[in-house]
C-alpha cells in the first residue's frame, strides 16, 4: 500500500473523467503535529483504561506503562523509518485494512469514555443511559463538523485541548507525589503472571495511536524531516507521564476504590485537592480523551485516499472537498462506523478489537521493515533517519516479539471465550471477541478489495 503522497496533490487516476482523488493541503506544523501525537497518547488509556487494567494486575499496572515503553518506542522506530523516505511504501492491503477497524473502535470507545467524564464533571446532576449516550453521539458529531470544516482548525483546536491537559496533569501529579500512601501499592501483582499478561492488552490502548501521526504526513509541512523526531519525542514524553500518573494514582487511592470509579483520575484528585483544582483535573481529563477522539477520526479517512489511490476501493470514496481539503465521504463513513459500535453498547468489543487490530498492525509493519532490504531495496535505500542501522533493526526485533506476545495473550483469552460461550450468550452480553470481528471485517475487506479490482479493470477496458 502507499502512503499518501506528500506532493500538495496526488497523482490523477488515468480515467481523466474520474473525480479527484486527493488535494490535501499542508496547514499543520510542528506544534500541531506534536498535539496531535501526545494528544491522542495521553487519553483514555491513563484517564480511563487504568481502572480497567486493575481489576486484572493491581497497582502493578505501574510495571505494565514501563515494560510496555521500550516495545513502544521500539514500535516507533520502523513508523519513523518509514515516514523519512520520500516516495511511501507498500504495507499489505489487510494490514491497512486493520487499521481502519481499529480506529473505527477506538472512536466508539474515546466517545463513551468522554460521556463519563462531562457527567462527572457536572456532578452527576445529569446521568442515565439516555444522557451517557446523546453526550457521546453529541461528541462524534461535533468532532465530524471540525473536520468538515479543515486540517487546519483540526490543528488548532487541538493545540488548544493540549494546553489545557498539560497544565492539568501538573496539578494532579506535582502535588500527588506529596499524597502517597505506600501501603496502596500491596500486594503489588494481584493476579499472578497470567493476571499481569492479560493486563498488557489495555494497557497497550493507553500508547495506542502513536502510528495515526503518519496519516498527518501529506498534511504536514516538511513531513519528512519533522514526523520522524516527532514520534520519538513524543512517545518518551508521554510514557514518562503515564508512569507518573499511574505511580499517583495507585499510590493515593485504593485499588478497589479506583477499579470501582468511571472517572479514576477524578477520585484521585479529589483526596488532595480543593473542589476548583479537583473539578481542573476533571477537566483536563476531558481534553485528554478529546485530543484522543479528535485524530482518531482522521486516520480512516486518510486511508480510504490510500485506497483509492491504489485501486483498491471505488474512485468515489476518494473525493475531498475543493474547498475544505477535506475527504467528506470517508469522514461520513468513518463515523457512521462507530455510532454503529456505540448505539450497540459494544464498548468492551470496541476496545478490544481496536487494541488487537493495531498490534497485529504494528507487528506486521516491523516485520515488513525487517524484510525491507530483500524486498524493496530502493525504498530501504530512501530511509533517511539519522539513527544506527544496528538500532534500527535490532528495535524492528524487539517489536516484532513483544507485538507477538501480546497477539498470542489475545488470541488465546479470546478462544477461552468462544469454547466457553455461545454466540447467543456473548450478544446478551456485549461481550463478542475482536477475533470474530477481525475475521467478519476481513471478509468483508476482501470483497471489497475483489469489487474494487473489478471496477477498476472494467473502466480501464472502456478507457483503451
Amino acid at each position: 500500500m502507499k502512503k499518501t503522497t506528500n506532493k500538495n496533490q496526488a497523482k490523477e487516476p488515468k480515467n481523466s473523467a474520474a473525480p479527484p482523488i486527493s488535494r490535501l493541503r499542508r496547514d499543520l506544523g510542528t506544534v500541531e503535529s506534536y498535539a496531535a501525537l501526545i494528544g491522542i497518547l495521553i487519553g483514555a488509556g491513563i484517564f480511563k483504561v487504568t481502572s480497567d487494567a486493575w481489576r486484572l494486575t493491581g497497582p502493578s499496572v505501574i510495571l505494565g506503562y514501563a515494560v510496555l515503553m521500550p516495545a513502544i518506542l521500539a514500535t516507533s522506530v520502523p513508523y519513523a523509518a518509514f515516514i523519512s523516505t520520500l516516495g511511501g511504501f507498500r504495507l499489505a492491503f489487510i494490514g491497512a485494512w486493520l487499521k481502519i477497524i481499529a480506529y473505527v473502535g477506538a472512536g466508539a470507545y474515546l466517545a463513551s469514555a468522554l460521556a463519563d467524564y462531562i457527567i462527572e464533571l457536572t456532578g452527576r446532576r445529569f446521568s442515565g443511559p439516555l444522557v451517557h449516550q446523546s453526550l457521546a453521539v453529541g461528541s462524534l458529531f461535533f468532532f465530524y463538523v471540525i473536520h468538515l470544516v479543515g486540517v487546519r482548525w483540526f490543528g488548532r483546536i487541538q493545540v488548544g485541548m493540549c494546553v489545557l491537559l498539560g497544565l492539568s496533569i501538573v496539578v494532579l501529579v506535582i502535588p500527588g507525589l506529596f499524597a502517597i500512601h505506600p501501603a496502596n501499592y500491596s500486594p503489588f501483582v494481584t493476579h499472578g503472571v497470567n493476571g499481569f499478561a492479560l493486563s498488557l492488552v489495555p494497557i497497550f490502548f493507553s500508547y495506542a495511536g502513536f502510528e495515526s501521526l503518519a496519516q498527518t504526513a501529506g498534511e504536514t509541512k516538511d513531513s519528512t524531516r519533522r514526523l520522524p523526531l516527532v514520534f520519538l519525542r513524543g512517545i518518551s514524553a508521554t510514557a514518562i507521564i503515564f508512569i507518573l500518573m499511574s505511580v499517583v494514582a495507585f499510590g493515593v487511592l485504593p485499588g478497589t476504590r479506583l477499579g470501582a470509579s468511571s472517572a479514576p483520575m477524578t477520585e484521585v484528585a479529589s483526596v488532595y485537592l480543593p473542589w476548583g483544582a479537583a473539578a481542573f483535573v476533571t477537566l483536563g481529563a476531558i481534553m485528554a480523551i478529546t485530543t484522543s477522539l479528535n485524530p482518531t477520526l482522521i486516520v480512516p479517512s486518510r486511508m480510504s485516499l490510500i485506497f483509492v489511490e491504489d485501486g483498491l476501493t471505488p474512485r468515489w470514496l476518494g473525493v475531498v472537498n475543493p474547498r475544505t481539503a477535506t475527504p467528506v465521504r470517508a469522514l461520513t463513513l468513518n463515523m457512521l462506523a462507530c455510532l454503529i459500535l456505540l448505539v450497540s453498547h459494544q464498548l468492551a468489543l470496541a476496545l478490544n478489537i481496536a487494541v488487537f487490530a493495531l498490534v497485529l498492525l504494528c507487528f506486521l509493519h516491523s516485520l515488513t521493515f525487517l524484510m525491507l532490504p530483500r524486498r524493496n531495496p530502493r525504498l530501504y535505500g530512501e530511509i533517511t533517519i539519522g539513527l544506527p542501522v544496528w538500532l534500527q533493526r535490532g528495535a524492528a526485533l524487539l517489536s516484532v516479539f513483544s507485538m507477538g506476545i501480546l497477539i498470542v495473550v489475545q488470541v488465546a483469552n479470546d478462544l477461552k471465550t468462544l469454547t466457553t460461550t455461545s454466540f447467543g450468550e456473548r450478544v446478551d452480553t456485549h461481550s463478542l471477541t475482536s477475533l470474530e470481528l477481525a475475521v467478519t471485517w476481513s471478509i468483508v475487506g476482501a470483497g471489497l478489495y475483489v469489487l474494487a479490482r473489478w471496477m477498476r479493470k472494467r473502466e480501464d477496458s472502456r478507457a483503451s
